[in-house]
């Protein structure tokens, strides 16, 4: 231990973090250069008190921070150990422990006839047609379908404002590069989608945090930042919003619609879970049709891989605006993408696999419900009936903090999302995001979220064997 002693020394004296915090620091990054190894046993605490020159509160205080953390284990009789890296979960579609990525339940119920009908339409297809670049934007007879399904929502859409685009990320890409200039301002809720904040940094856009109640960024705060500083655009996800699960209700987006009229401010109106509950509030695209960009898709509705997405513009102006930044980002939607697409809407396959994912989500809250509020310490959380994710608060009895909790969980199997990666504030509450769309059945999802449960209520036992 004299070398490693030797170092974390050198370490400490380095910085000015507090010494209990920078001993989980030190063992993450020893576990990442190799100089330590999962199962090397940690000294005693009065041991690395006396090495390290500190007193021994704060080695206890340091030991228990990487216990949190899930880099150490604590055997009565044997010491302390190193349980090494979490394990990278994979992203595959259904896995039991992918809770963090925002994807919807896959029924049972829909699996043979989606094979079914994606054999018989590619099969009657032809490839090479498939194999070359398309109108961008889609075919006529494309935008047409596309132009029905926003009707749902948008009564009033026109094909000829319409784009067909490879997912909304990158229909955010095209909004955000065509409305903000770098430097500018995009204004938005304190919580948000972080693809949006990751496309904002990569174009040199800042955002700008609304305060915001539990219906959403006030008006008041809104109306403030236009007469000060005029925002290119207003982001919003007003329906089942990610992370928070909230619906905006009719009022405030009609208080939000009318400041953006006012002040002449576009409004970008990411509408990816829109289709999934059964009623809902005008879309701001039906408040202030001049100014908003309304986009939805298909990867909320069906699944991560179908990645088209459906974009409304203002006008036919905007829309071939918008056309010609979306060829020199993404050149055009997958043609099979769009052949599934199409031929589902119009077959029926579409709606009644919306109406399957909604039943199935139902199934799952109402599990959710029973396994995180069904007991003594039940832990209240927010979730949409309807929705497939649910927002957790993190009590602060529980003693543990959101990126600590979602890198234990990782080291369990399960993946969930810390509050941070939403945050647009920099003040991001206690909170995780869980996803119940990944685990394959009701059963693998009681399952884990029973660890998460047992974990906010004995925070410093470790359930796991050691790496």
């Amino acid at each position: 231990m004299s070398s490693l002693a030797n170092h974390w020394l050198k370490r400490l004296a380095e910085t000015d973090k507090p010494a209990y915090l920078m001993i989980p620091d030190m063992i993450e990054e020893d576990l990442a250069s190799g100089r330590l190894r999962a199962r090397d046993r940690l000294p005693a605490l009065r041991d690395l008190a006396d090495a390290l020159r500190l007193n021994y509160t704060t080695v206890a205080r340091g030991y228990a921070e990487a216990r949190k953390r899930g880099l150490i284990d604590a055997k009565a009789g044997s010491g302390t150990f190193v349980r090494g890296r979490p394990p990278a979960l994979p992203l595959q579609a259904g896995t039991g422990a992918e809770m963090s990525m925002n994807m919807p339940p896959e029924p049972a119920s829909m699996t043979v006839r989606l094979r079914e009908a994606a054999a018989r339409i590619l099969g009657n297809a032809d490839p090479y047609t498939l194999l070359r670049y398309q109108d961008f934007g889609g075919t006529p007879a494309d935008r047409a379908v596309a132009t029905a399904w926003l009707r749902q929502r948008l009564p009033d859409c026109r094909a000829d404002s319409v784009l067909i685009c490879p997912g909304i990320h990158s229909a955010l890409v095209a909004l955000v590069s065509q409305l903000a200039r770098p430097g500018q301002t995009i204004c938005l809720d304190t919580l948000a989608y972080p693809g949006i904040k990751a496309i904002a940094a990569q174009l040199g856009v800042q955002l700008q945090a609304l305060p915001a109640d539990d219906e959403g960024p006030l008006g008041p705060a809104f109306e403030a930042l236009c007469r000060t500083q005029l925002p290119s655009a207003l982001y919003v996800n007003p329906t089942l919003q990610n992370p928070s699960t909230r619906t905006m209700p009719q009022g405030r987006r009609e208080i939000l619609a009318d400041i953006a009229l006012r002040y002449n401010v576009p409004i970008i109106e990411d509408d990816a879970y829109g289709m999934l509950p059964r009623e809902t509030p005008d879309p701001m695209a039906r408040l202030a049709p001049e100014l908003t960009y309304y986009v939805t898709g298909m990867s909320k509705t069906f699944g991560a891989g179908l990645r088209i997405a459906f974009l409304s513009a203002p006008t036919p102006r905007q829309a071939q605006r918008l056309a010609g930044t979306l060829r020199a980002t993404t050149v055009m939607a997958s043609p099979f993408n769009m052949l599934l697409t199409t031929s589902w809407i119009q077959d029926g396959t579409a709606s009644d696999m919306i109406a399957a994912i909604r039943a199935e989500s139902v199934a799952r809250q109402a599990m959710a419900r029973e396994v995180l509020g069904g007991h003594a310490a039940g832990h209240a959380f927010d979730a949409d009936p309807e929705g497939f994710h649910l927002w957790l608060p993190i009590p602060p009895s529980s003693g543990w903090r959101p990126s600590e909790l979602a890198l234990h969980l990782r080291s369990r199997g399960i993946g969930v999302v810390s509050s941070a990666a939403f945050s647009t504030d920099g003040n991001p509450p206690d909170a995780v995001r869980i996803c119940l769309g990944g685990p394959n059945d009701l059963e693998e999802m009681e399952e884990c979220l029973q660890i998460v449960v047992d974990t906010l209520d004995d925070p410093h036992h470790l359930h796991t064997a050691m790496l």
